[in-house]
């Protein structure tokens, strides 16, 4: 046993268990308390970003055409606007003209839900999706730069 850890016994129906072993099976997890340890990590972080002032990690995924003549000019202009939250970038063709950017966001998760908002409203975007994760469960910070 790991030092730190604690023990601990749960009782689950059959079925339930059944279905978190094939969920533990699927996933490559080590063990049943490596999955249940994500399930608690990923339940605490949830509650954790209800707080709109808590720090917080994005990732907005945008879908467009890139023979939209003006969508880049416009979707550069909304990456401009939120400079201080956009860590990463990445641009990416696929067939027929369509184009996916995948942008990576640090701050509050207020600011990260109103960028998202404002790059997802871009005229000529097709499809966004926002989500947030939290680096304090890994016990991080947004505020830590690496100096590349």
């Amino acid at each position: 046993m790991k030092k730190g850890v604690v023990r601990l016994g749960i009782s689950l129906e059959p079925a339930l268990r059944a279905s978190l072993d094939r969920w533990v099976q699927s996933r490559n997890s080590s063990s049943r308390s490596d999955a249940v340890r994500f399930l608690v990590r990923k339940e605490l972080a949830e509650k954790g970003l209800e707080d709109p002032s808590a720090d917080a990690v994005g990732t907005v995924t945008l879908l467009f055409r890139h023979d939209d003549p003006n969508v880049l000019r416009r979707l550069t202009a909304a990456e401009h606007r939120w400079g201080g939250h956009v860590r990463s970038s990445t641009h990416v063709h696929l067939s027929g003209g369509a184009c996916v950017e995948v942008l990576i966001l640090a701050g509050k998760r207020r600011e990260l839900e109103a960028a998202s908002d404002d790059l997802r409203g871009v005229k000529g975007i097709l499809q966004g999706r926002f989500d947030t994760i939290t680096p304090a469960v890994a016990g991080g910070r947004t505020g830590h730069r690496h100096p590349h």
